[in-house]
């Protein structure tokens, strides 16, 4: 995450995503800005799982590097003040105002608010739209169901006000309203005759009067010789009044109307509202409950995987997802650790195979495996050869433990100054080490970077031979030669090998026979190639083996001037125009 959270990002796994992603931001920056490499990350990493440290103090205790210097890459990166690793630079920067790199712009739900917001939605909408059919069927079935109430209450009376009316039995056609009215829901009943005027109603004070004429009515609904319409009184009921007429053969007698209260249906559905919305709370808080189960359910593994993808890309390729589930999370972190398997194998090899090739040539074959190149090609580029004097004296009175150690020391010196210069090993012959500058990937100043090779080597070797008491060191010679060979893969379909072959590599390497303990011996090719830069000592012609003429030779004395610079400037050693063929 940042440099001061080094002090937090070492702690036990179970701090998550938090920690991987501190690891995320230290390795990332360590790395870019040079202060350690990708291969030192991965060693950190590792180690820091052993100990239980932060990664900043881990990559210290190894000795890959010191806490000045990360302290110095964070405060370089970010313009900051740290003064140790103690100090919590995410907090330093929220303190600044400076947003944490690669933070996400806008708010961060996690999987399991989004999803609980996610159930809450189509949960409300669903009840939403159930509760608004279930409500809206229920209100048109009661509504009917009054309509049919009415119906049965005004044939009640129709029966049987026939002979009271034409008798104008006033008595009678009021105990009818009366029966009528008691029936739930029903608030009045009123008989008039054909003139209009009350014989019978709920309100005794309206007998004997006409009938007033209703405020408010909405349009009438006719149906089978009954008529009805909705309205609101004065106290604020709303009524549906229905009304039929009464006839006694074909004769119109008068009329018989009822009202009923329409507000119980309004107070039926906000009962069953207020029950919908209270279930629909119910079922809300279950959801949240279960989206939230099924939210961590998904989150956790998904932080798992996040986590070791993190870590696989810095490197740490022996990562593994312990907790494998019985699902297709399962499945895929199964894959997930497979893959990290299948990547350090080829990590292994690809890192062991640099070993025997050399980083130039493991970079070319892993950038293009069929190029052309490996099979073959002629270049213009310079040989080098070290050789240890009296090694065989040296050896036969020495343990093998000895003669181990001291050629390790000097294969490791002579293999450090040959690739810092641009070059690569190309083999180790016994006690003798052959370098070769500007192939597979040419270099215009081959010359010149074989020869500082040579020179550096040279005084490492003095250095060292007396700090280590290493005599073998003190009695290697160096012989170089520059010109064409023949460059690519030589071997069998079983076994083959990246080489250079030809004259110039026999010369080189009769040369390094030329050069006596802490020389470097070149040719007149080399000599002429570096120029001025160069001071020589020039040695008596010789009579080299496989050549008919004497060969000029020097002794390399010094080198003037700044180092060419390694970048090459081809993917490939351009071919040689010349007509000297190669030999083995």
């Amino acid at each position: 995450m940042a440099a001061g959270n080094v002090a937090a990002q070492g702690e036990a796994v179970g701090q998550g995503s938090r920690r991987a992603t501190g690891h995320m931001r230290l390795g990332q920056v360590l790395v870019e800005e040079r202060v350690i490499t990708k291969r030192e990350l991965r060693k950190g990493l590792a180690g820091q799982k052993s100990t239980g440290r932060s990664l900043g103090h881990t990559l210290v205790e190894l000795g890959i590097t010191t806490e000045e210097e990360i302290i110095t890459a964070f405060n370089r990166r970010y313009g900051a003040t740290l003064s140790s690793l103690a100090d919590d630079l995410d907090d330093y920067l929220r303190s600044q105002g400076i947003k944490s790199e690669g933070k996400r712009s806008g708010i961060r739900l996690p999987i399991k608010a989004k999803l609980s917001l996610g159930v809450i939605f189509i949960i409300w909408v669903t009840i939403l739209g159930l509760s608004f059919l279930i409500l809206t069927r229920q209100r048109d079935q009661l509504y009917q169901q009054t309509v049919k109430t009415g119906k049965v209450s005004l044939n009640y009376i129709v029966n049987n006000a026939r002979i009271p009316l034409i008798n104008e039995n006033v008595l009678q056609l009021n105990t009818l309203v009366k029966e009528t009215a008691s029936v739930e829901g029903v608030l009045y009943a009123v008989i008039v005759d054909r003139n209009d005027i009350v014989q019978a109603h709920t309100d005794p004070g309206k007998i004997r009067k006409k009938r007033e004429d209703i405020q408010g009515v909405s349009e009438t609904t006719q149906e089978e010789g009954y008529g009805y319409f909705n309205y609101l009184n004065s106290a604020g009921t709303h009524i549906l009044e229905m009304t039929t007429p009464v006839t006694f053969r074909d004769k119109a007698l008068g009329q018989v109307s009822v009202g009923i209260s329409l507000d119980f249906i309004n107070d039926q559905i906000a009962r069953e509202t207020l029950f919908i919305v209270a279930l629909s709370l119910l079922i809300i808080v279950l959801g949240i409950v279960i989206a939230i189960l099924m939210g961590v359910g998904f989150a956790r593994p998904i932080s798992a995987l996040v986590m070791a993808t993190q870590e696989i890309g810095l490197g740490n390729l022996r990562y593994k997802i312990k907790k494998i589930r019985n699902d297709e999370f399962g499945d895929l972190a199964s894959a997930f650790n497979f893959m990290s398997d299948e990547l350090l194998k080829k990590a292994l090899m690809q890192e062991s195979f640099g070993k025997y090739v050399g980083s130039e040539v493991l970079d070319m074959i892993m950038e293009d495996p069929e190029n052309a190149w490996l099979k073959g090609t002629r270049s213009d580029v310079s040989i080098l050869f070290t050789d240890i004097r009296g090694f065989t004296s040296f050896s036969e009175d020495r343990s093998p433990e000895e003669i181990v150690e001291a050629l390790n020391s000097y294969f490791d010196i002579a293999t450090r100054a040959i690739q810092n210069h641009g070059g690569y090993v190309d083999k180790f012959i016994g006690d003798a080490v052959m370098g070769v500058f500007g192939a597979p990937i040419f270099h215009p100043h081959h010359a010149e970077q074989a020869v500082r090779a040579a020179l550096d080597m040279q005084a490492e070797f003095a250095t060292e031979a007396k700090i280590q008491n290493n005599e073998v060191l003190a009695k290697v010679g160096i012989g170089i030669n520059a010109g064409p060979v023949v460059s690519g893969n030589i071997g069998s379909q079983d076994k083959v090998e990246y080489t250079v072959i030809g004259d110039t590599v026999n010369v080189a390497s009769r040369l390094n026979g030329l050069a006596k303990s802490g020389e470097t011996v070149v040719s007149k090719a080399v000599a002429d190639a570096i120029g001025d830069k160069l001071t020589v000592k020039p040695l008596p012609p010789q009579k080299v083996k496989g050549k008919t003429e004497l060969q000029e030779v020097f002794k390399v004395t010094a080198i003037t001037g700044t180092a060419p610079a390694r970048q090459a400037v081809a993917k490939k050693a351009p071919v040689s125009r010349s007509s000297e063929g190669a030999s083995s």
